[in-house]
C-alpha cells in the first residue's frame, strides 16, 4: 500500500505525509487523543485547495503516511483511497486553512487538561513559563455546539485572528503551524500550560502570577530560544522516540 501511494505523489507530499502521520502518532503517545474524534490536517504542497487528513475510524496510533486521505476544501476525496473521511470533522480546519495562508497545519485536540481549562472563566492563567509563551499568541472561541455549522466559520476565524493558539471554550485546544512539527510543538506547550494550571489550582494555595510586562516580552525571547526554528528544533528527537516506541508511521 505505501509503495503504491508513494508512487502517486510528489516527494514533497510524501515527506509531509510522513511528518503528519508522525504527528498523529505522537498525539496518541502523549495521551492527547480522543479515540478517533479529533483531527490534524495539512495543506498539500503545490496543490492549492488540497489537504491531508486522517482516515476516519482509525486510531491516531495506527495512522501511516499512506493511509492519510487527500481531500478538497469541502472534505471530499480527490485521490482514490480505501479509507473513509469525516467531512464534518474538517469544518473547523477548512475555515482556518482558507483564512490563514500561513496555517499549513491545523491541530485540534480534546485533551482532558485542555478541556478542563477551557471551562474556566478566566481561561489560561499567567502562572508558568509555558503559559507566557501561549498567552503571547492566544485567542478564545465560545462554544456553539458540535462544529457542524458553516455559519460558525467566520466567528472561529475572527477569534483565531493571527494567533498560533486557540482555546475552544468547553471543547478543547487548537494550534496552527507552518509544518506538523510547528503545530505539534505549539500543542505540547499549550497542553503543558493547561496541565500545570489544573495541578496548581488543585493545590488550593494562592498562586503567584507572572508579571504582565514579562508576558508582553515573551515573543522576542521565544524567538531567541527556538533560534527561529520552533518545531524543527525538537522534531528529530521526537521522531527518534516514535521510532523506538511506535514505528511504522512512515509506511
Amino acid at each position: 500500500m505505501s509503495a503504491d501511494v508513494r508512487s502517486q505523489v510528489s516527494e514533497e507530499e510524501w515527506k509531509l505525509r510522513v511528518d503528519l502521520a508522525a504527528a498523529y502518532r505522537l498525539v496518541a503517545l502523549f495521551g492527547w487523543d480522543d479515540l478517533v474524534f479529533t483531527h490534524i490536517s495539512a495543506r498539500v504542497p503545490g496543490e492549492p485547495g488540497h489537504f491531508l487528513i486522517n482516515p476516519y475510524g482509525m486510531l491516531f496510533e495506527e495512522v501511516t503516511a499512506s493511509s492519510l486521505v487527500k481531500i478538497d476544501q469541502n472534505g471530499e476525496k480527490v485521490m482514490d483511497s480505501p479509507y473513509p473521511v469525516n467531512p464534518a470533522g474538517f469544518t473547523i480546519h477548512s475555515a482556518i486553512h482558507a483564512a490563514r495562508e500561513d496555517a499549513h497545519c491545523v491541530m485540534h485536540t480534546h485533551s482532558l487538561n485542555g478541556v478542563a481549562v477551557s471551562t474556566q472563566r478566566e481561561g489560561l492563567l499567567p502562572i508558568s513559563q509555558q503559559s507566557t509563551l501561549v498567552l503571547a499568541a492566544l485567542g478564545y472561541h465560545d462554544y456553539e455546539g458540535i462544529a457542524l455549522n458553516e455559519d460558525e466559520k467566520p466567528r472561529l476565524v475572527a477569534d483565531l485572528a493571527d494567533n498560533t493558539f486557540l482555546m475552544l471554550r468547553n471543547h478543547g485546544l487548537l494550534t496552527v503551524g507552518n509544518t506538523p512539527a510547528d503545530a505539534f510543538l505549539a500543542m505540547y506547550i499549550f497542553e503543558a500550560s493547561c496541565m500545570i494550571q489544573v495541578r496548581a489550582l488543585a493545590g488550593n494555595r494562592e498562586l503567584v502570577p507572572v508579571q504582565p510586562e514579562i508576558v508582553d516580552g515573551v515573543k522576542e525571547a521565544a524567538r531567541i530560544v527556538t533560534k527561529g526554528l520552533f518545531g524543527d528544533l525538537a522534531w528529530p528527537g521526537l521522531l527518534r522516540r516514535l521510532d523506538r516506541q511506535n514505528p511504522g508511521y512512515d509506511e
